[in-house]
């Protein structure tokens, strides 16, 4: 009752849920397998002045604080632990800036990834980092996980976009970082290092946010191949010849006959993978003709370009369902989220087929091909214990797969509470070390996040 009362001294009431029916809903975001604690309290604080309050209260009293964004997180960076203070900070949505001159914009945690990317659309910009869950997450989401996206292959992550940050401490102290400025390089990157930090090292309040030029319409080709191995080739081409597609994305065959069934697309079942590529370059039907004499070259059978957006959207469609598709196959899904070196793309696709095969279950992949992050979907039945045991079992071969092939264990998702135990494998001890002794200065009592990456 004590940190409910010093909650109220610095919050206005409809910011403070103590009913268990609604603070339960807050426990978890969508990720399989992570255990979620009960929080003491949910805060949706709208001021920066109500966060530092919520922080300093947390330090006095010794309570543990999990921040959140929208929830839609892959990995249980946002799942609460026991009598936590749940931090949601989906009230503070403002889009404070918008300069076309300093191509930047200046938001708040809560504002949600589409809807910035509209309002710059409206000023002839471009905000390009956009991952699946664009039109529910949050910007303050994104940069906690570093997110990703379908862009990524020519423009980067969410990590290249973030400029300067407003950052209230463990201790209710408002950290300032970064720069609006195009360049910058004064002191330690302290932008970059909370930028995937998962919340563990402060709450982000605010973000100085680059912009592009908004790009041409793309268009989009959709290549059919008669195995994994020749689209690869095809993705390790293009990239060799120095492409540069907005878009390169790969299906593998349970994923396209998991679309076929659920959309009647009319793909053959002959199609072991599907190559879709775009371009938003001032001449894309040129790329597109280049590329699809690349995947001719690598052996697909049918190469089929877009003549107008319209069309490339219909193309797209495929990759877009993907997900939903394979989520009718069994009663849950289990998404990985592993990045390799390009040219070992066709091993991680083969290798994880040959896992699927061991573990007898069906396990989709989708992937980011032109930066090589795949995302293996694991179906199975949640209600069968033996079936839920492999499927776990699954998911830890490949993510060891990736690291014997010299990727990583997460691209764009983050560690959280499913991936802490393969982090320390892929950081090793040194790494371990140090980086929580980044974590000890930042947090000393360990009220972030507590759980989370380590």
């Amino acid at each position: 009752m004590d940190l409910i009362a010093q909650l109220h001294a610095g919050l206005p009431g409809d910011a403070v849920l103590t009913d268990p029916d609604i603070t339960g809903a807050y426990a978890n975001d969508m990720a399989s397998f992570c255990e979620a604690g009960t929080p003491a309290v949910v805060v949706l604080p709208r001021t920066v002045e109500q966060v530092q309050h919520v922080m300093r209260t947390a330090t006095a009293l010794r309570v543990p604080v999990v921040p959140q964004g929208a929830r839609t997180g892959l990995s249980g960076a946002a799942n609460a632990s026991d009598g936590c203070i749940v931090l949601s900070l989906v009230k503070m949505d403002r889009i404070i800036e918008i300069n076309p001159v300093d191509r930047i914009a200046v938001v708040e945690p809560g504002v949600v990834n589409a809807v910035l990317s509209r309002a710059v659309n409206e000023h002839g910009l471009y905000y390009p980092p956009d991952p699946s869950s664009w039109e529910q997450c949050s910007i303050g989401g994104n940069i906690g996980t570093a997110s990703g996206g379908l862009c990524c292959v020519k423009y980067g992550v969410t990590a290249e976009y973030v400029l300067g940050l407003d950052v209230v401490l463990a201790d209710g102290r408002l950290l300032t970082t970064g720069r609006r400025t195009a360049k910058g390089v004064a002191g330690y990157d302290l932008t970059r290092l909370f930028v995937g930090s998962e919340g563990s090292l402060g709450i982000v309040v605010g973000a100085v946010l680059a912009l592009k030029p908004e790009p041409p319409q793309q268009l989009a080709l959709a290549a059919e191949f008669p195995s994994t191995a020749a689209a690869c080739e095809a993705v390790c081409q293009i990239m060799a010849r120095g492409h540069a597609p907005s878009l390169l994305e790969l299906m593998d065959r349970t994923s396209v006959r998991a679309v076929n069934d659920m959309a009647q697309m009319g793909l053959p079942d002959s199609t072991e993978a599907l190559l879709l590529a775009a371009f938003d370059t001032p001449d894309p039907a040129a790329d597109l003709a280049a590329v699809g004499e690349l995947c001719t070259a690598a052996g697909a059978t049918e190469v089929v370009p877009a003549e107008t957006a319209a069309e490339s959207d219909m193309l797209l469609q495929a990759r877009r369902l993907t997900l939903t598709a394979l989520e009718r196959v069994k009663s849950a899904t289990m998404i990985d989220d592993v990045c390799v070196p390009r040219s070992r793309l066709a091993e991680m696709l083969d290798g994880t087929a040959a896992i699927a095969e061991k573990h007898d279950l069906t396990i989709g992949v989708v992937a980011h091909a032109g930066d090589g992050n795949t995302h293996p979907t694991v179906c199975f039945d949640a209600a069968d214990p033996d079936e839920s045991r492999r499927a776990r079992e699954s998911f830890d071969d490949i993510m060891a797969l990736g690291l014997e092939l010299g990727g990583t264990i997460t691209g764009e998702h983050g560690v959280g509470v499913l991936k802490k135990e393969w982090l320390a494998r892929e950081l090793g001890p040194v790494g371990l070390e140090l980086q929580r002794g980044i974590k000890d200065v930042f947090d000393p009592l360990g009220l972030l996040n507590p759980g989370k990456l380590f």
